[in-house]
């Protein structure tokens, strides 16, 4: 089950919400082959003015910027699927968003499957009760 949280630079903008999650649902599900039911997204907005970088605010540096993180179980993806899969994040956000601050990124978590679940289960019990 991967979880994806996306931080936002500016105000809330529910179209925009809605776009980028479908189109990383989409993107998550068909790069690192997870299923579309068990792809979770969460959105969050932070106002220009309380983000900073080098010590100035992204309203100072006239910018956009982002955060991604997504959360996928240890070992489920290889090196490449990783590495394809930050390139074309950040392609499709730079798109949508424009103006990018540098410093925007893309994270993935790897959680052992021993720590990371959902439902109440992990995914190593999942693993061994298929």
């Amino acid at each position: 089950m991967p979880g994806v949280k996306l931080t936002l630079s500016g105000q809330p903008d529910p179209a925009l919400a809605r776009r980028l999650a479908s189109e990383l649902t989409t993107l998550t599900c068909d790069v690192l082959e997870k299923l579309p039911e068990r792809c979770m997204v969460m959105l969050q907005f932070v106002p220009h003015e309380l983000w900073y970088i080098d010590n100035r605010s992204l309203a100072d540096h006239d910018r956009n910027s982002f955060r991604l993180e997504v959360t996928i179980t240890d070992e489920s993806n290889t090196k490449e699927q990783k590495a394809q899969y930050h390139r074309e994040a950040f392609a499709l956000l730079s798109e949508n968003i424009g103006n990018l601050h540098s410093h925007s990124n893309v994270h993935i978590i790897d959680c052992r499957a021993s720590t990371y679940g959902y439902g109440g289960l992990t995914q190593e019990y999942r693993y061994h009760h298929p």
